[in-house]
This record gives structure tokens, C-alpha cells and sequence, in this order.
């Protein structure tokens, strides 16, 4: 990697580049209601149901509450200090680390890590998909897959104000849709009956159950700035953010919990599709494809960062969207991802710690957040960055060891937390020093934005 970049060539034009290298200006922020779709959409997910589902057949209904609340908290605590920093930057993860703990160089290993870690869980999901619509609908489960990613791809391609547009959409028709299957599924049964019934499988501990609600979604908490940093305030952060937390743990996941107790199993998914037929499936299809989408949007961001500090190309967002989304498609079309599960939860230990230093460094240590204050009210980025911070290096991979091989407690708080920890200690102390500074070239972060190429009007 090197200090500087020699001029390169402007990234050609196709779909919208959403200022992957720049800040995202005050007045290209989005209102309210159009955010609280945004993230309302994140908690519409048939894979939340069966987590819940699977937390219930091993828990009672009042142990699956506790579990539910501890998980909740923990990531809302995460989403509104990692986004509120984006928020008022306008910064995307990958960016924000370059002043927040991590350097210009670091930034790009920061930017690796997540672009793996969410394209292949792209592949994953899509792969889950595909398998779970094939059984139920019928067709083999390469076509759903292809059909489930090229739609994820082409909405990313437009960026976040198309994928903002499509979750007004896909929202409200995913939740009618689960509201109406699921309550003709629980008529026949006694809702008190199921709230006080004893736990149909091998008992769950409130520890493990905690640990798969916060762990589960925690590499999301990090790269929340992917989404906040379109917010316009942050009130508007918080009441979003838990907003979603409580339909996705309380309401969501809970009906999970009583759907698993009423089938005694886990494997909910076909209560939503059989009740609903086609019409099911393709809503089901939509909703996918509006959590999906962020994977594919924070992987694209990643990638675009990584190239622009380790190879001095600014490329365009959009290109590079249409290339994950076909590498991830057809992973997933012929059945490889799953065979990466296994390599992505150690990637998502590695996630976390990210976190807490961004947390520690920006609001607590503030050594490197000086440039972003005095370009803030300008919405331009600083003229140079760090270029390493060895020392978080170090702290990263001592939280990932923490996270990886401490068996008590919630895997991804305990790495996020040791890295928090250990350098607002360190930074307090001095400890944690920058070396070197990095010019930002002309056609790198500090260049004007690319001018959008899709507009949808903001609430």
C-alpha cells in the first residue's frame, strides 16, 4: 500500500455511485418516513421467524422475552453509537475508519474484511432461499437463486434511494401478508395455552439463546453507517433504529417463539408460503431480496474503498455491484456458499471489534477526529488521514482472539467490547499513535461527488 495515489481516471457512469468516497451532503439526506421504511425493512425477514421458532422450542415464552430484551438492547446500544458517528459525518464504515482508529491503510483492511463477510452472506442467503422456495413452490433451486439475486443486484446497482423507494413497497405488503397468515394459523389454538406451555424441545440457556439474537445481527450494527449516514438526525437514528428492534425481536420474533411451540419444530417458513400461495411466495421473494440488498450495498461500498487505497482506482459503485452480485448469484446457483458458512462466522468475529474501536476512538479517545470536525460544516472530507495506526491493529486482533476462543458469554459483544476497552485505555493513555500522513489524490475521496444518476424524491 502506498502513502499517496498517482491522478486516475474519473469511474464511468452506471447507476448511482452513492458517494462511496465522499460525504453524503445535508440536502441529499432523506426524511424520516422514508428511513424508518428503510430499517422497518431489515426487521421483515421469514429467517427471523424461524430463529425465533428455534429459540421456542427450547425456551418458555417468558424466558424467549428476556432473550429477545437482552439482545435487543446490546445491538441497539452498537447501531446507535456506530451510526450516530455516521450520521453526522455522512461517512460509510469504510471511509469513517480511515479518522476513526484504523488510517488510511487500515481502512482498506477494515473495507476487505467487510466486503467478504457480506457478499458471502449474500451468497448464503440467497442459497437458503433458493432451497427453502424450491421445496415449498416447486422449480429447482438454482432458478430461485438466479432469480432472487439478479433482482437483489439490479436494485443495488441504483442505489440507496431505488432500494429506499422499493422498501415503501415491500414493507408493508411482506408484514400484511405474515399478518395474515400467521393469525390464520394460531385461530385454532389457544394464545394463553401457548404463552404458558413448557418448552417443547431440549431447554435452551438464556446465555446461548442471547448470544444468537445480538451475535446474529451484530456485523449489521457495525456497517450501520451504510444506512445512517443518509439520516438527517440523530433522534432520527435512534427512533429508527429502535423501532426496528422492537418489531424484529418483540413482535417478530416472538410470534416465531409461539409458531414454534405450536409445531413443536422449528421449520415455520411453510405456515407464511402454504398459506398464501404464489402470491406469498413472490412478497416473500420481495422481502428477501429488501434484506439482501444491504449485504450486496456494504460489500460494493467495501470493495470500492479497498481499490481506491491499495491500487489508486476509483471505481464506480454501481460496476462493481453488478460484478459482486454475479460472483454471489452463481456461488449460490450451483452450491458452493454453503460450503463458507463455517469461514464467514469467523469473519464475523472479526467484525465486531471493528466497532469498538470506531466507537472508542470517535467519541471517547478523539485523536484522529479533529480533521472531520473542521470539514463537517464544509460536508468535505479532510485533505489528508493517518496512514497507519499499528496499535490498532493489534487491538483488533487481540479482541478477534477474545471473541474466537472465550467460551463464555456473547462471542461478538466480547470482542466488541475488548477492543472498545482496550484502546479508549490505550488512546487515553497516549498509547495509540498515528504514523504517517496520507494525501487524499484528485480522484479519490476528497473529489466532488459523482453527480446521481437516479432520483427519488425523499419523504
Amino acid at each position: 500500500m502506498t502513502s499517496t495515489t498517482s491522478r486516475t481516471e474519473s469511474p464511468k457512469q452506471f447507476g448511482s455511485d452513492d458517494y462511496s468516497l465522499s460525504r453524503v451532503p445535508r440536502s441529499r439526506r432523506l426524511g424520516f418516513w422514508t428511513m424508518l421504511l428503510q430499517w422497518l425493512a431489515q426487521s421483515g425477514s421469514i429467517s427471523q421467524f424461524t430463529l425465533g421458532a428455534t429459540i421456542g422450542i427450547g425456551m418458555t415464552v417468558q424466558n424467549a422475552f428476556l432473550a429477545f430484551t437482552f439482545g435487543a438492547v446490546i445491538l441497539e446500544i452498537v447501531i446507535f453509537a456506530v451510526g450516530l458517528a455516521g450520521m453526522r459525518e455522512g461517512l460509510a464504515t469504510p471511509l469513517l475508519t480511515r479518522w476513526a482508529g484504523f488510517g488510511r491503510n487500515g481502512s482498506a483492511l477494515v473495507s476487505f474484511v467487510i466486503a467478504i463477510s457480506l457478499v458471502g452472506w449474500f451468497g448464503v442467503q440467497n442459497t437458503i432461499f433458493g432451497t427453502s422456495v424450491s421445496a415449498l413452490a416447486g422449480g429447482p433451486s438454482w432458478m430461485w437463486c438466479v432469480i432472487a439475486g439478479v433482482a437483489v443486484t439490479v436494485l443495488v446497482i441504483f442505489g440507496f434511494r431505488f432500494m429506499a423507494l422499493f422498501a415503501k413497497i415491500v414493507t408493508p405488503l411482506f408484514f400484511a401478508l405474515v399478518a395474515w397468515s400467521v393469525t390464520d394459523a394460531l385461530m385454532d389454538h389457544s394464545i394463553g395455552d401457548l404463552i404458558s406451555s413448557p418448552p417443547p424441545g431440549q431447554t435452551i440457556p438464556l446465555a446461548v439463546a442471547a448470544t444468537a439474537i445480538a451475535g446474529g445481527y451484530m456485523t449489521g450494527a457495525i456497517v450501520s453507517p451504510e444506512m445512517t449516514r443518509y439520516n438527517r438526525k440523530g433522534s432520527h437514528v435512534f427512533l429508527q433504529s429502535a423501532s426496528s428492534m422492537i418489531l424484529s425481536e418483540y413482535i417478530v420474533g416472538l410470534t416465531g417463539v409461539l409458531l414454534g411451540h405450536m409445531v413443536k419444530s422449528s421449520q415455520v417458513t411453510h405456515i407464511v408460503l402454504s398459506t398464501s400461495g404464489l402470491v406469498g411466495v413472490l412478497i416473500v421473494l420481495m422481502s428477501t431480496a429488501k434484506i439482501n440488498d444491504w449485504n450486496l450495498y456494504g460489500s460494493s461500498l467495501g470493495v470500492v474503498n479497498f481499490f481506491q487505497v491499495v491500487f489508486g482506482k476509483r471505481l464506480h459503485r454501481g460496476v462493481v455491484t453488478i460484478v459482486l452480485g454475479i460472483a454471489g448469484t452463481v456461488l449460490s446457483a450451483v452450491g458452493i456458499m454453503t460450503h463458507f458458512t463455517e469461514f464467514l462466522s469467523v469473519l464475523g468475529v472479526a467484525i465486531p471489534p471493528i466497532g469498538g474501536i470506531v466507537v472508542a476512538e470517535y467519541w471517547v479517545v478523539r485523536q484522529m477526529r479533529k480533521p472531520l470536525d473542521e470539514t463537517r460544516e464544509a460536508e468535505t472530507l479532510p485533505a489528508a488521514s493517518p496512514t497507519w495506526v499499528p496499535m490498532s491493529l493489534v487491538i483488533w486482533a487481540a479482541a478477534f482472539c477474545v471473541g474466537k476462543f472465550v467460551t463464555v458469554g456473547i462471542p461478538a459483544l466480547n470482542s466488541l467490547a475488548t477492543a472498545f476497552v482496550l484502546y479508549s485505555v490505550l488512546g487515553l493513555l497516549g498509547l495509540v499513535k498515528p504514523y504517517g500522513t496520507s494525501a487524499l489524490d484528485d480522484q479519490g475521496s476528497s473529489a466532488p461527488a459523482v453527480p446521481e444518476t437516479a432520483t427519488v424524491g425523499a419523504a
